[in-house]
C-alpha cells in the first residue's frame, strides 16, 4: 500500500474516532440528567454507551471491521434502552439522536473506503435505522432521532468518500509533478552532458583541426601528432558512448597526472602548450586540493584561455597566477598581446561563453575579462572551495 493511502486511512480513522467519542459523550451527558430516566434503563444505556466508546476508540484506531460492528451493536442496545424508557421525550430524543446520528455512523468514515465499503456501511446503517423505525412504529416519539440517523449516516459516508477522492486526486497531482520533475531533471542532465561534450570537442578536436587548417603554424610535427592522438582517444570514447569528460582534466591534458595534486595537473597544462609553442609562466600556489568536477572545470577553462592567447594574442608567452583564500581559488591568465575591445565581441561566438564561462558557472564559479586593443588581456577565473 502506498504511504499516502496509509496516511489517508490514519486521517479517516482519527476523524471517526473524534466524531464517535463526541456522540457518545453527548449521549452520556444527557443520561446524567437527574431523574430523567429510570434506574435500570439508565444503567443499561450507560453500560452500552461506555462499551460503544471503548469500541469506537479501538475500532477506529485499528480499522477493524468486527470492532466497528460492535460499535453499532452497542449503540443499538443503548437506543433501545433509552427509546423504550418513560423519560421526557426531548431528553430521550437527544440521547437517541446523538447515538444513532453520530456515535454509530462514525464508523462509516473509514469503512466506506474499503473494498465493498458502501455495502458494509449500508448494512450497518440499515440496522440502526430499522431499530429507530421499530421504536417509532410501537408509538415512541423517534421522528427527530430517525431524521438525525439518516442525516448522520449520510454525512459520514459522504465525508469519507469525499476525503478519499480528494486525497486520491492529490496523490495523482503529486505523481504528475514527480513525473514532470523527473522528466525535467533528465532533460537538464542530457543538456548539461551535451554542453560538456560540446566544450570538450571545441577545446580539443576543433582546436586541432584549426591548427591543421593553418598548416600547424608555430607548432612542431611531434606536438601535432601527440595532440591528434589525444583527440583520437576522445573520439573513440565518444563512439563507445562514454562521456567525454569521464577522464576529467587528465583526458584533456595528460594521462599520467595525479588526481589530487593541482600543481601537477597545472604542469601538464604548461607542458601541453609548450609543445604548441606557447610558453606559460606559472606563479603562486602549487598544490591545492579541489573536487574532481571543480578541478576539471578550472583546468578546462584555463586551457581555453591559453588556447585563445596562442591563437589570437600575437605573442608566444603568457602568465598564469594561482592564488587562493578560505573560500575561493583564483587563476589569472595574462598576456601582453594585441588585446581587444570586450564590447565588440560577437555574442554568437560560443567558445569563451561555453568553454570558460559555462564551465565555471556549472560549478559555482565565474570568469571576468579585462582587455583593450594594444594593451593585452587578463582573464580572472574563480572557483569555490569545498
Amino acid at each position: 500500500m502506498k504511504r499516502i493511502h496509509k496516511e489517508r486511512d490514519r486521517l479517516l480513522r482519527h476523524i471517526a474516532r473524534v466524531a464517535g467519542l463526541i456522540g457518545v459523550g453527548v449521549a452520556l451527558a444527557c443520561l446524567a440528567v437527574p431523574g430523567a430516566f429510570s434506574g435500570g434503563r439508565t444503567l443499561l444505556a450507560t453500560a452500552a454507551l461506555a462499551a460503544a466508546a471503548v469500541l469506537v476508540y479501538f475500532a477506529n484506531a485499528r480499522g477493524s471491521l468486527p470492532l466497528s460492528i460492535g460499535v453499532v451493536a452497542a449503540s443499538i442496545v443503548a437506543i433501545v434502552a433509552v427509546g423504550t424508557d418513560d423519560a421526557p421525550a426531548p431528553v430521550a430524543a437527544v440521547v437517541v439522536a446523538a447515538t444513532a446520528g453520530l456515535a454509530a455512523p462514525s464508523v462509516a468514515i473509514p469503512l466506506v473506503v474499503r473494498r465493498n465499503g458502501l455495502a458494509i456501511v449500508g448494512t450497518l446503517a440499515a440496522s440502526v435505522l430499522a431499530t429507530v423505525w421499530l421504536l417509532t412504529f410501537f408509538g415512541y416519539r423517534m421522528l427527530i432521532p430517525a431524521v438525525a440517523s439518516v442525516a448522520g449516516w449520510s454525512a459520514c459516508t459522504v465525508l469519507g468518500r469525499w476525503l478519499d477522492r480528494a486525497i486520491s486526486r492529490t496523490s495523482e497531482r503529486i505523481d504528475e509533478v514527480g513525473r514532470a520533475h523527473e522528466a525535467e531533471r533528465l532533460a537538464s542532465e542530457l543538456e548539461a552532458q551535451q554542453r560538456q561534450d560540446a566544450r570538450v570537442l571545441h577545446d580539443t578536436v576543433l582546436a586541432t583541426l584549426s591548427l591543421l587548417a593553418h598548416s600547424g603554424v608555430g607548432v612542431g610535427p611531434g606536438a601535432l601528432r601527440q595532440q591528434a592522438g589525444d583527440d583520437a582517444r576522445l573520439l573513440r570514447l565518444l563512439r563507445l558512448g562514454a562521456p567525454l569528460d569521464s577522464g576529467g582534466a587528465n583526458a584533456l591534458f595528460s594521462p599520467d597526472t595525479g588526481d589530487d595534486e593541482l600543481g601537477t595537473t597545472f604542469e601538464s597544462v604548461r607542458q601541453r602548450f609548450a609543445r604548441m609553442g606557447l610558453d606559460v609562466n606559472w606563479h603562486g600556489a602549487g598544490q591545492l586540493a579541489l573536487p574532481r568536477d571543480t578541478l576539471d572545470a578550472l583546468l578546462g577553462a584555463l586551457g581555453e584561455c591559453l588556447e585563445n592567447v596562442r591563437r589570437h594574442s600575437g605573442v608566444n608567452e603568457a602568465d598564469v597566477t594561482v592564488t587562493d583564500d578560505e573560500t575561493t581559488v583564483r587563476a589569472m591568465v595574462s598576456d601582453a598581446g594585441n588585446g581587444f575591445d570586450t564590447d565588440g565581441v560577437d555574442s554568437a561566438r560560443l567558445g569563451f561563453a561555453e568553454s570558460v564561462v559555462g564551465r565555471l558557472h556549472s560549478v559555482g564559479g565565474r570568469a571576468r575579462v579585462f582587455s583593450s586593443p594594444g594593451a593585452g588581456t587578463t582573464v580572472m577565473l574563480e572557483v569555490p572551495k569545498p
